[in-house]
């Protein structure tokens, strides 16, 4: 017995009554499962709020450690990347799948630069003696400084969480190129681009918070 039926060129599952209801009910669950990945993000950053109205000289401190510069870049990086994948999906909806592989492609080597930028930033904290969960070298700070570690936890957590996610970003494109590369997605069917492409903007939103939180303390 068929489990899924042609409606208007998309194969539809039976439980959902047409090609639309069964796009909308699949973008709720996306838009359900990214609530729970900004209430995620969301307890870190009350964490780091709390902590630095408690020690906000600290804070400063530690934000001194980081390059604002490579920050904003990867900044501008994320933002062009945003404007690539609605691209990809625009140019889907307008059937035009060899302009969509190569915005796609466009994101994912965004998404490469801004990790690139962050292995050079941790392999610098690194080469400092910069561990997520340790103190500075006392010679390196101020003495009402020394526990810095409290900061560079919420940084390497909240950072590398977040660069995790750019990598699950980066494949879910990649799959989606592929597939769009195969013809699988039309005028009529590009849910799965569209849920890849709310992942990447939420994943950017996030990042454009993150910045001044970590690289422009005090």
């Amino acid at each position: 017995m068929s489990t899924s039926r042609i409606v208007n060129g998309v194969e539809v599952a039976t439980h959902y009554k047409d090609d639309t209801h069964q796009y909308l009910s699949n973008k709720e669950g996306i838009w359900l499962f990214m609530a729970t990945e900004i209430l995620m993000f969301g307890g870190l950053f009350i964490g780091y709020i709390i902590y630095h109205t408690m020690y906000p000289e600290m804070f400063a401190e530690g934000a001194k450690y980081l390059d604002w510069k490579l920050g904003f870049v990867n900044t501008l990086v994320l933002i062009f990347s945003s404007f690539t994948m609605a691209l990809g999906i625009y140019f889907n909806q307008k059937n035009q799948p060899k302009k969509a592989v190569m915005a796609l492609g466009a994101t994912v080597l965004c998404g490469a630069i801004f990790m690139v930028i962050k292995y050079f930033e941790y392999t610098h904290k690194f080469h400092l003696g910069i561990y997520p969960g340790q103190m500075l070298n006392l010679e390196m700070v101020k003495p009402v400084h020394q526990n810095l570690g409290l900061y560079f936890g919420f940084y390497f957590c909240m950072s590398g969480l977040h660069g995790l996610h750019v990598l699950i970003g980066m494949c879910l494109i990649t799959w989606v190129m592929i597939r769009n590369i195969r013809g699988d997605f039309h005028s009529n069917y590009y849910t799965p681009i569209e849920g890849v492409g709310i992942f990447w903007h939420i994943i950017d939103l996030i990042w454009i918070f993150l910045f001044p939180l970590l690289y422009l303390v005090g």
